[in-house]
């Protein structure tokens, strides 16, 4: 059945009835929570539960529970995990690495699962490089392609394993802009050629993982007009040349790095091939109007989004307390 081709955000901690009922009239696809969402377990059980009453369904509710400073449900009802570039660089040993990793994802998704949330906006696929931005460096998973590779495929195992679907962010690679995408938009003023081989490296090598987020970015070479995320040749990009053949999102439309109102944004995404797009910031009115503007999933966007959700694996009768154990052994003895 086609949805709406968006994915929105509850307001506060509480669903309020008009949020019912639109959210019932709307029929979004999914919904994203925050740290304003996340309050106690009891009250996001019951947010998750509500959010799917109104919408009749089990539709996917997805977070940001990265670790660091992107983490939406914190200490001290859930657990607090270090930034992933820094777990993944306080281990010489890349085996015992990629295994605390697993367990990572794992732990994290059967916390997730646990709370009516089942998709994790992570791994992210950017490569960190010196000049990465603040507001993402810690967020990579390594500083090369392929300790990326081995490092996010770990981190999303783990979730899959724990019932919990992944989102891969930022395609087609974010890790070279020098700029907040959440205030400018980045581009990247780097040979086609060498983003082959570096940074677009991790998007080709776990695309299978089934859902994907795009960047907003500027790659000139691919398209020098509009971001990835609004580019039909960016798009195209990702599907033809990195196999990124599910369901596609854009990042946040709320972001300063898009021109126009939210649903110029939005309508832009969608005409450019993006599946369906993410509104995060919980305003009535800009939901109101992304609802009125952007209808609902097309049939091949349609397919992609079942095709996603029919990957939700069945949850393994996971040891939690083993697999606490296991981690806090493997990191006190990076």
């Amino acid at each position: 059945m086609s949805r709406g081709a968006f994915t929105f955000a509850p307001l506060g901690p509480f669903l309020t009835p008009d949020e019912a009922t639109f959210f019932r009239e709307g029929d979004p696809w999914g919904f994203i929570l925050f740290q304003r969402n996340c309050e106690t377990p009891e009250q996001l059980r019951r947010l998750t539960g509500d959010l799917r009453e109104a919408v009749g369904w089990h539709a996917p509710i997805l977070i940001d529970q990265e670790g660091g400073r992107v983490q939406r449900m914190r200490g001290p009802h859930w657990r607090e995990w270090m930034p992933p570039l820094d777990q993944v660089e306080a281990f010489e040993d890349p085996g015992r690495g990629v295994r605390a990793m697993y367990l990572r994802g794992a732990l994290i998704g059967a916390e997730l699962v646990a709370h009516g949330v089942d998709v994790n906006c992570a791994p992210s696929g950017d490569i960190a490089y010196p000049q990465t931005h603040a507001f993402l460096r810690n967020r990579c998973y390594g500083r090369d392609a392929q300790t990326v590779i081995v490092m996010a495929r770990a981190c999303a195992e783990g979730l899959m394993d724990a019932g919990c679907l992944t989102v891969l962010k930022h395609a087609p690679g974010h890790g070279r802009a020098q700029v907040d995408s959440h205030k400018d938009l980045p581009t990247i003023e780097v040979p086609l050629a060498e983003l082959k081989a570096t940074d677009f490296a991790p998007f080709r090598a776990l695309a299978d993982t089934g859902m994907a987020m795009t960047a907003h970015i500027v790659v000139p070479e691919i398209d020098g007009t509009a971001p990835i995320t609004q580019s039909a040749a960016g798009i195209s990009y990702l599907r033809q040349q990195l196999g990124m053949t599910g369901l596609l999102m854009s990042d946040d439309v709320s972001m300063n790095a898009l021109a126009g109102d939210v649903v110029t944004r939005g309508q832009a995404a969608l005409a450019a091939g993006c599946d369906l797009v993410l509104h995060c910031n919980g305003e009535a009115g800009e939901m109101e109007a992304i609802a009125a503007g952007l209808g609902r999933m097309g049939p091949e966007a349609a397919k992609r989004a079942d095709i996603a959700l029919a990957a939700r694996r069945t949850t393994r009768d996971i040891d939690i307390p083993a697999l606490e154990a296991e981690f806090e052994a493997l990191m006190q003895g990076a």
